[in-house]
């Protein structure tokens, strides 16, 4: 067999992994985001002659509007960009920082073990829009007011929320209900609007005008910084006028780690971005293509390599300005074979191995993008966990991003919480060369499921031989209970939670190596994905069905 098991109501033909349907295939630009109005946008961008950031800023804005559970202009952007002109990669990080006023001791004064979820407490600067005004500058071609128009359009007239959407925004719901501003938002009737029914958000489209007229300082320096600190002040928090004003973005280098053939792109640290470099590292080591996708033993590895990776992401992962960080020791090669050489074959690890390096729910939208002239854009947005801390400023239509909860509250953690400081990040999107070539843009959404996913879908692609679309749609694992940067320390050898799809017996031989095997539940990421057919010249796209969305081209 060539994945992990048909789907109930699809049949598989004979020779070939399970697809919900077969890759797309455009000569001249390709988008995949997770909701269909944002491709479209973005794909109108590109036809206008727009290049793959413009249309990457105008999918993004729109994704903000029609999918607020994962996006929106009170949360974090970060993006590679492969410049065909240059031939080169670029990294941003476009993270925002802590509020300066607020101190260590305060959670300590309350009490607090960890950063709150909900409320103000877990508010930090909102880096987006710095980051698109960041591309668009660089790359951008049309002009910045066009990018945004789709975006407002569908503010101001409505939109139907689509399916997954709206059980998203339905879970939210009785979580943030009660934060301020939110309801009056978010819940018009007193309640989540249901799949089909059309939103309206009149705040949000007067935001993104704002914006679109006066660029990013409109959103830091004026009205938009004004109300978010009125909102602050008045509920509790700390986030003020100058913080929002001192925020900038940065310019990062991609690190990469070679794995069959190819050369995987990620993102430093405050990122997660490394784990999936590390966990390529250690499984370089083993021959998976000659297990196949329904091999238990395929699995075992993936879920030891985790373990390992994920120790060290509890350690050292943090904002590098804050703490010296052995990032040439944890993409060392010599360091992998030394933890690969700690995994038995035959027995489940603890999630916290001794012998590793020395010295939650998240909700995220991701979408890739290529023009005509080769320019591709791997892009990562969120408020992060559900649609952030609930606090939606009034008059303003978003929700301020509880990114804040991934600190540590334990005194010299390199993760400690301290003003001014970038905290851990789950958002990572990825980038794939082949022989110097630019392949493959893609990203997997899910907070600890993301670095999993991105190994899991590289995997099916290097090892299995899956195409595009079918790499995205095979089975997944996600192995929880590893410990975190925010202190959390794990415990025993965690759990396996296998979707639907993976064989029983699969599970039932994880099981005999000593891990909890537990039925599906939580986050398996959603994928989205724009490679390179360099030998047909064209572009090819694929969209996770476990999301909204649509990949398309022209």
């Amino acid at each position: 067999m060539s994945d992990s098991g048909p789907r109930p109501g699809h049949d598989r033909p004979a020779g070939r992994a399970f697809a919900s349907r077969s890759p797309v295939l455009a000569p001249t630009a390709m988008v995949a985001s997770s909701q269909p109005l944002a491709t479209q946008a973005a794909l109108e961008v590109l036809r206008a002659g727009g290049s793959a950031v413009d249309a990457a800023i105008a999918g993004n804005a729109v994704l903000c509007v029609v999918e607020p559970t994962g996006a929106g202009l009170g949360g974090d952007l970060f993006a590679q960009v492969w410049d065909a002109r240059s031939r080169g990669l670029a990294g941003l990080n476009a993270s925002g920082r802590s509020p300066r006023a607020l101190q260590i001791e305060h959670f300590r004064e309350r009490e607090l073990e960890r950063v709150p979820a909900i409320g103000p407490l877990s508010v930090s600067v909102p880096g987006a829009v710095d980051g698109w005004q960041c591309l668009h500058r660089r790359w951008g071609r049309l002009p910045w007011q066009l990018l945004l128009a789709p975006a407002i359009d569908y503010a101001r007239r409505g939109f139907p929320v689509s399916e997954v959407i709206a059980a998203e925004w339905a879970d939210n719901a009785r979580r943030l209900q009660d934060q301020p501003g939110f309801a009056a938002t978010f819940l018009p009737a007193g309640r989540a609007p249901a799949a089909g029914e059309t939103f309206r958000n009149p705040a949000l489209a007067a935001t993104l005008e704002l914006v679109a007229r006066g660029g990013a300082d409109a959103f830091y320096r004026g009205p938009v910084a004004e109300a978010i600190y009125d909102c602050m002040r008045r509920h509790g928090g700390f986030l003020s006028a100058s913080d929002l004003a001192a925020h900038d973005s940065s310019w990062v280098q991609p690190a990469f780690a070679d794995y069959r053939g190819v050369r995987v792109w990620e993102l430093p640290p405050n990122t997660q971005g490394f784990v999936v470099l590390q966990m390529l590292n250690i499984l370089a080591g083993f021959d998976l293509a000659g297990l196949g996708p329904d091999h238990a033993q395929w699995l075992h590895l993936l879920i030891e390599a985790k373990k390992l990776a994920y120790a060290d992401r509890a350690r050292h992962y943090a904002d590098p300005e804050f703490a010296s960080l052995p990032l040439e020791r944890l993409l060392d090669t010599g360091y992998a074979a030394a933890l690969r050489g700690l995994i038995d074959p035959r027995r489940a690890l603890p999630v916290a191995p001794a012998a590793c390096a020395p010295a939650a729910q998240g909700d995220t939208v991701c979408l890739s993008v290529a023009d005509a002239d080769g320019n591709m854009v791997s892009l990562i947005q969120s408020n992060y966990h559900g649609m952030g801390s609930g606090v939606t400023p009034e008059g303003l239509g978003f929700v301020l991003q509880n990114r804040g909860e991934l600190f540590s509250l334990a005194p010299g953690h390199a993760n400690a919480y301290a003003p001014g400081k970038r905290p851990f990040h789950t958002i990572i999107p990825a980038f794939v060369t082949r022989d110097g070539e630019p392949w493959l843009a893609f990203g997997v959404m899910g907070a600890d499921m993301q670095p999993q996913g991105h190994v899991q879908v590289l995997a099916n692609l290097l090892d299995f031989g899956m195409n595009l679309q079918e790499a995205g749609d095979a089975a997944r694992l996600n192995h929880a209970g590893s410990p975190d940067p925010t202190g959390n320390p794990g415990s025993g050898t965690g759990i396996v939670h296998l979707e639907d799809g993976i064989l029983a017996a699969c599970g039932e031989a994880l099981a005999a190596r000593g891990h909890q095997v537990a039925p599906a539940r939580g986050i398996f990421g959603g994928y989205q994905a724009v490679a390179r057919d360099h030998r047909n010249s064209c572009w090819v796209g694929a969209s996770d069905p476990r999301k909204d969305g649509q990949a398309a081209g022209y």
